[in-house]
Order: C-alpha cells, then structure tokens, then sequence
C-alpha cells in the first residue's frame, strides 16, 4: 500500500472517530429521548447520524489526500536524490520544514560528499598509476634507445668510418686506370659519406642530448660546436645569453636537434646557420640550409618530424613557419612571445 492510499485511510478513519466523540459529548449535554430522533431530525435536509458521517468522511478524505500527496512528494524528493547520489551527479538540496527530513537529508549530503571523496582518491591513484605507468615506460624507452645508440655507434658507425677511410685513400692514390671503375668508387664513397651523415643523424635522434643544468644558450652552442668536428659542413651561428623557463627550453631544444637532424639526413647541404635570439619580446629560433629543398606542404601531411615540431611549437605558445625552395634550402623559425618576471625584454 502507497504512502498516499494509508493517509487517506488514515485520515477518513481519524475524522470518524473524531465525530464520534464529538457526537458523543454532544448527547450528554444534550441528552435525546429516543435514539431514532438520530434519523428523524434534519440537518440541511439530511438526518443528522448520515449528516455527520458525510462531513467526517468528505473532511478526512480531503485532508488525507492533501497529506498523502505532501508526504508522497518529499518521499520521492528524497529518493529522487538518492538516486542522483547513486549516478554521480550533483544533487539539489531543498530546505525542509520537518527536523526528520532534514536529518535524513544531511545524511544523504554525507553519503554524496563521501562519494565524492572516494571517487576523487580513486580519480587520483588511476592518474598516479598511469604517471608511474609511463615514466616506466619512457624509463625502458630511453635506455633501449640508449642501448642501440652505443650498439650503432660502436659497429655501424666505426665500420662506415674505416670503409670511408679505405675509400679516400684509393681514390687519392690515383693508380686506377679505368675511369668507369674509378668513376663508381667515387659514387661508393658519396654513398658512405652519406650514410655516415644519416648516421650521426639517427644516433642524434636515439640518444639527443639533454640540456640538464645548462641553459639553453648553452647547449645549443655545445650540440652545433660538437657537430662541427662530426660533419663535414660548415656550421655557423648566432645565439644570444638567453635565460628562460625550463619547459620552454627543453622544447626548443627538442626543436633545434629534430630540425638539424632533418637537415643532415635529407638536405645535402653545405651550410648550416642556426640563430637563436630575443626580440621585442618574442624568443626567436632560426635554422637556414642550402640544401635541395622540399614541398613544405606534401611533407607536412606525411613527415612525423615536421609534426612533432609543429606540436612542441604550439605547446608552448609559439609558431612554426617553414619555407623550402627546390635546389635553394630550407628555412625554418619558431618564433614564440616571452615576457620575462622582471616585465619587459631582457
């Protein structure tokens, strides 16, 4: 049976028992001869007993519906709220008459707030997980990384230098006779040169060099000057003391190693310039090659390294532009707007 059927009952019940002993009180101090006077007096037209039964009745269905509808409706308030509290959504509290309802009330707001709570140890510990997950991860990354930088280093690497060396010098004896035979070794020792350059590109890429507590003013001056005994291009650059947060420096230094390893595997390039300044508040960095250019446009839609820049560039507020002409070289600048603590340009 519903809450609103028994306040009815409740209530028609109530009011009957309540004419009763009004009737009754009223006999003994009116007393009646007869009781069929009940039946035989008039009241608006209607015997007295069946008048009254009437009101009582009408009375106490009326005010039962009224407070079965009243309880009905803060019952399903309540549940309405638990239910809420048992989806995970933010529930409306209403300000209630009745001490017990509100007391059931605060329960439910404990219960939500405990909720809540777990939920966000829960939220945390699946974030703390993921984090160790992927520092893990990146852990083994980087020392199989590291593992194969040494392995090429020491093998690949040192067999392309012995077979560059072996190439130099026959084509510098100059005892060939036939120019065909001569001819392919000199392509043979282009091609071991340029291995040697997609080389010390790959192992640039498996092992970059971190600018830990240098600045990075610093490292760029250390990987451009380390490059100069490693390749046979010339390398120039103009990089100003420069002092910036330490994420904006790890990416642009992220950005400077995957450009200048681009530039040493695909360009064919005789120079390189690198420059790195601050002006008008805006940190600039700029890589120039002559090298053979490329579609600027096909390669962004299928070069991971192209992304990968674009995305270090954004992350970190700035731009990205690259403009490359065939046979002319590439021109690459990221140019992203830093204000320092002191509030103006260093």
């Amino acid at each position: 049976m519903s809450v609103w059927q028994k306040q009815v009952i409740v209530g028609v019940i109530t009011f009957i028992c309540f004419s009763v002993v009004i009737t009754v009180f009223t006999f003994m101090a009116f007393p009646i001869h007869s009781w069929e006077e009940l039946w035989s007096r008039e009241v608006l037209n209607l015997p007295y007993v069946f008048l009254v039964l009437t009101v009582s009745v009408s009375v106490g269905l009326v005010l039962g519906m009224f407070q079965g509808w009243y309880w009905r409706r803060q019952l399903h308030s309540l549940n309405h709220q638990l239910d809420e509290v048992a989806r995970g959504n933010a529930v409306i509290y209403e300000d209630r008459d009745i001490k017990e309802l509100s007391e059931i009330e605060e329960r439910i707001r404990q219960i939500e707030e405990k909720f809540n709570q777990q939920a966000e140890l829960a939220q945390r510990l699946a974030t703390e997980r993921a984090k160790e997950r992927e520092k893990s991860l990146q852990e083994v990354v980087l020392q199989e990384r590291n593992r194969l930088a040494r392995e090429l280093h020491d093998s690949v690497s040192q067999q392309l230098f012995a077979a560059s060396m072996m190439m130099s010098a026959i084509n510098d004896s100059g005892k060939l006779e036939n120019q065909e035979t001569e001819k392919q070794l000199k392509m043979v020792e282009n091609m071991i040169h340029q291995s040697q350059l997609e080389m010390r590109a790959l192992l640039l890429h498996l092992r970059p060099v971190a600018l830990k507590d240098k600045t990075l003013s610093e490292g760029t001056e250390e990987l451009l000057h380390e490059l100069t005994q490693k390749v046979p291009m010339e390398i120039t650059w103009n990089v100003e003391s420069i002092t910036l947060d330490k994420g904006l420096e790890d990416q642009l230094f992220r950005i400077l190693q995957e450009s200048v390893s681009n530039t040493l595997r695909h360009s064919k390039a005789e120079t390189l310039s690198v420059t790195l300044i601050e002006r008008e508040e805006n940190i600039i960095l700029r890589v120039i090659d002559d090298g053979v250019g490329f579609d600027v446009e096909e390669e962004k839609a299928s070069s991971y390294g192209l992304q990968n820049m674009q995305e270090r560039a954004f992350e970190i507020g700035g731009n990205l532009k690259i403009v490359s002409l065939e046979k002319q070289g590439t021109r690459l600048e990221v140019k992203v707007p830093y204000r320092n603590k002191g509030g103006g340009s260093s």
